[in-house]
């Protein structure tokens, strides 16, 4: 029984049990500076709609400084048609914001228009 090693100490075995999970997050942790993808790398389930994006007649792609810009004049160049009726998108949505915006209207009108109001009568006293 003397030639039995001496028993471990617990911080020789709390240090042990940390090299461990170390070591194992070591393993599972990507290299530096690479961002893991959220998506699963198993990709036979994924269902492909459209065209492949290498094809030749993809868009071109826009510089970040100016994508701003070409989006607003992209929503700049759409047309509405205010003659347009339900049968239409235009008008649609037109005929389901029309009571969301008289209540509002009904709910906010008043008190801008007495803002305003008070403004004007205050600028046109003071000397």
């Amino acid at each position: 029984m003397a030639d039995d090693p001496p028993e471990p100490t617990m911080e020789e075995i709390l240090a042990s049990i940390r090299q461990v999970i170390n070591a194992d997050a070591d393993a599972t942790r990507p290299p530096a500076g690479t961002i893991p993808s959220p998506f699963p790398e198993d990709e036979e389930d994924v269902l492909e709609l459209g065209r492949d994006a290498s094809e030749d007649d993809a868009p071109a792609a826009v510089p970040a400084e100016h994508a701003d810009t070409h989006e607003i004049a992209a929503l700049d160049s759409i047309a509405i048609d205010p003659r347009a009726d339900v049968t239409s998108l235009d008008g649609l949505v037109r005929e389901m914001l029309r009571p969301m915006l008289e209540k509002w209207l009904d709910a906010h009108l008043p008190e801008m228009v007495e803002q305003v109001v008070a403004r004007e009568v205050a600028r046109t006293v003071k000397p």
